[in-house]
């Protein structure tokens, strides 16, 4: 299902000018990284898909969906939002009926939500948690309950809002493993993120915001690599690529193996 946002521009009660005129055009199944310092206006933008807030001028389509003639609850059923933090999420009392409660509410039939519900607990590994309180839970176990909610869901187009803060090692592995399958699945996925490793590595394609507006907007390797622009929002590239940068590699390097393989060929010449 693709996204479609054409001048869009917000001004919040208080007078401040979050977005300036942002049009984007992200296509069903793409996987998209929004990255740029707090206060760049990327929250907001995301806002405005599920119609938590709308256009002060310009507008959202999520598909044919103008989202200024849809109400939340019914956008819902295209776009699927993890919060931040998953505590304004979570209100039941066991893993499994938190999960349930989205597609519960969406009308799906008895037979497919008990589908969805093994599925999202299969996928965040949550299936012998399915009893419990998600509140007895550490902080990265209640942040996959939370992602759970939201793929049980099975929403076409998914948003997540910083998805590894807080979270170890094993955990940030669980939610690339989620967004490769939900790739698979032909998904379309966003992340605003302050990771930029997790970005450069799972993600195909970055818009950087600043100020309201959008600065960069490509691939990866084609926005990861203009360390200046990047500086003006306070974002460093990854490591690894700084490091491609001050060997002098010929091409951009977002990961490890992309190195590792241009590094080889630099040798072999």
């Amino acid at each position: 299902m693709n996204i479609q946002i054409e001048n869009l521009t917000f001004r919040y009660p208080n007078g401040v000018l979050a977005l300036r005129g942002v049009s984007l055009h992200i296509a069903s199944g793409e996987l998209v990284a929004i990255i740029g310092q707090n206060g760049a206006g990327k929250t907001t933008l995301v806002k405005h898909l599920n119609g938590l807030l709308l256009p002060s001028q310009g507008r959202v389509l999520i598909g044919d969906w103008d989202t200024r003639q849809y109400s939340v609850a019914k956008l819902a059923q295209r776009v699927g939002y993890v919060f931040q933090n998953p505590d304004e999420q979570l209100f039941t009392k066991t893993v499994a009926d938190e999960i349930a409660f989205g597609p519960r509410n969406l009308g799906y039939p008895k037979e497919r939500i008990e589908t969805l519900v093994e599925d999202a607990l299969h996928l965040t590994h949550l299936e012998t948690m399915r009893s419990m309180n998600p509140y007895d839970l550490s902080p990265t176990w209640r942040k996959m309950v939370a992602v759970a909610s939201i793929l049980a869901m099975d929403t076409p187009i998914l948003v997540f809002d910083e998805p590894t803060t807080g979270q170890d090692a094993a955990s940030v592995a669980r939610l690339a493993s989620i967004i490769a399958e939900l790739r698979r699945r032909g998904k379309t996925v966003l992340t605003i993120t302050h990771d930029i490793d997790f970005c450069a590595e799972n993600f195909e394609r970055v818009i950087v915001m600043g100020g309201g507006q959008v600065l960069l907007d490509g691939t990866a390797k084609d926005v990861l690599g203009q360390e200046e622009i990047l500086a003006q929002t306070y974002v460093d590239p990854p490591q690894i690529t700084r490091l491609g940068l001050r060997l002098g590699l010929t091409e951009v390097v977002c990961t490890p193996q992309e190195f590792l393989d241009a590094f080889e060929r630099r040798c072999s010449a």
